[in-house]
């Protein structure tokens, strides 16, 4: 396998605007240590409460309300806020690249919104 395409893709991707929008925001948010952890919490109870739903469990009440205070503070400073939306659009991008890279190998994946 030619892995050359790989490393153009990789540098496409850097070059991309969702990645240089996501890396230039990042630093200047992430260097602020209240908001960084509060990103940390607000991903990490994210994720929490995804897995529970998949699971078919009813969320606990406190770790929502956690969740909603957290995603309040976040996105009510605007630069935050670009910078959660720009990780939004460059996750998407990925998974979009890697829908059609997995679809070229006609491999299924299991994962949701993927049909390969």
């Amino acid at each position: 396998m030619e892995y050359s395409n790989a490393h153009r893709l990789a540098q496409d991707i850097r070059q991309c605007e969702e990645y240089q929008t996501y890396h230039g925001l990042k630093d200047e948010v992430m260097g602020d240590e209240t908001t960084a952890a509060l990103i940390k919490e607000y991903k990490k109870l994210q994720v929490k409460l995804q897995m529970g739903a998949m699971a078919g469990t009813k969320p606990d009440d406190d770790d929502m309300q956690r969740f909603q205070g957290i995603t309040s503070l976040l996105f009510t400073n605007p630069t935050v806020s670009k910078y959660m939306l720009a990780e939004m659009r460059l996750q998407q991008a990925l998974a979009d690249i890697f829908k059609i890279i997995t679809e070229a190998a006609n491999i299924d994946m299991g994962l949701p919104g993927m049909d390969g």
